[in-house]
């Protein structure tokens, strides 16, 4: 008897060295985003999982972390999983049936969190916020007078609108005095801006590898403080994950015990990205972010394109570019990869195009690139534009701030 049935064809796949272009897409989405060579090579690797050099692996992330959070949390895990997975360790430990949450609400992204909270069986109350503007204080102070929230989701930078939460601290300073625990979401904003989890009362945050962190996909970060890793101990019943037990997590991240095999290569990429964070220093980088941003958001209005968000709600790290009438951006996004090897990102429903400005985005000889690549692959549709003005008005600022965006 053959070792194999005959009938079930044997595929030839060609190696992916001969059908990956020589040079590659320069990513300019909302993530996955360019890795630095350091972490790149990291994440080539494979150690043992609970060996004493992965124990010091996990020990160094966590203080890393530590620092990156603003936070002395002793709870900071790696979850195997983007940035959604560490959103469901949240949700899954902190809420259950009889549990009220309020969710905060301005796009797809934070929109996950009522989808996962009602998963679990908790009561959800959903803030939305209009086109192109977040939820404000004053609505979650409205909501939180109304009824009794056992937790506050929040978004600081809502991925799919490009839309920034600039009431963050004051609606975390509202949730706590009404007693509700407060998750936010961090994912396209952590070491991008200024995030000070203990400062500001936090009590979760979560946030992916794959955008300002610059590092590989595959795993995400959360912080618990003391007051939510209360809740966590006090629970009882079962508990909904078993991967993703806080529980359980702490006892690979804390005790180095086995849990389930860790994503190695990830969590390896993960540690040089953290280092390179920390050698930068945040506030070196927090000025980067902000004028790579400003001066991509100079050159593409004096282009002639609008952008999509208010000044006040924009968002630095995922810049939102309104899409004008009659023109199909599908066709232009794929012009600036095929003639420029350029990548940005499409949105989820709102009529505008997407880019990327987290980590090694953030380099001028990519700005001058993605929007030169923008310029003509959007003129090419009939839209009038001057390409040169926007680059000539990007330069200047990039010149005034040249210290700040090296």
């Amino acid at each position: 008897m053959s070792p194999v049935d005959n009938n079930i064809p044997r595929p030839q796949p060609p190696a992916l060295t001969a059908v990956l272009p020589a040079e590659p897409l320069l990513l300019m989405t909302a993530g996955p985003v360019p890795v630095p060579a350091e972490v790149a090579r990291a994440g080539g690797m494979v150690i043992n999982h609970v060996g004493d050099t992965m124990a010091m692996v996990v020990r160094h992330i966590r203080e890393m972390s530590r620092y990156v959070f603003q936070t002395r949390d002793e709870r900071i895990y790696g979850v195997s999983g983007p940035a959604s997975a560490a959103m469901e360790m949240a949700v899954g430990n902190l809420l259950w049936p009889g549990r009220r949450v309020l969710v905060c609400q301005n796009g797809l992204f934070s929109s996950r969190f009522a989808e996962m909270a009602a998963g679990v069986g908790a009561e959800v109350t959903v803030l939305e916020g209009s086109e192109g503007r977040p939820v404000c204080a004053g609505m979650v102070e409205a909501a939180l007078g109304r009824g009794r929230f056992d937790a506050v989701t929040l978004v600081q930078g809502e991925t799919s609108s490009g839309v920034l939460t600039g009431d963050l601290q004051q609606m975390v300073a509202l949730a706590r005095d009404h007693g509700a625990l407060t998750i936010v979401d961090a994912v396209c904003t952590l070491s991008t801006m200024p995030l000070k989890k203990d400062e500001w009362g936090i009590d979760v945050v979560v946030t992916g590898s794959q955008k300002g962190l610059s590092s590989l996909p595959g795993v995400s970060l959360i912080s618990f403080s003391s007051r939510a890793w209360e809740v966590i101990q006090g629970r009882r019943g079962p508990r909904p994950h078993w991967c993703l037990d806080a529980v359980r997590a702490e006892r690979f991240w804390g005790e180095h015990a086995y849990h389930y095999t860790a994503p190695v290569p990830a969590l390896l990429a993960l540690h040089e990205a953290l280092r390179l964070i920390i050698e930068e220093t945040l506030e070196r980088r927090f000025k980067r972010h902000l004028h790579s941003s400003l001066a991509l958001q100079a050159g593409v209005e004096a282009m002639g394109m609008e952008l999509y968000a208010p000044a006040e709600f924009r968002l630095n790290s995922v810049l939102a570019i309104r899409v004008p009438d009659g023109v199909d951006d599908g066709v232009a996004r794929k012009y600036m990869t095929d003639r420029f090897k350029v990548l940005i990102a499409d949105s989820f429903g709102i009529p505008a195009v997407r880019i990327g400005q987290m980590g090694e985005q953030c380099r001028a000889p990519n700005l001058f690139r993605t929007l030169h690549a923008l310029g003509v692959a959007f003129a090419r549709q009939g839209v009038h534009l001057d390409p040169s003005a926007g680059m000539a008005s990007m330069e200047a600022h990039l010149a005034e701030h040249a210290e700040d965006v090296l």
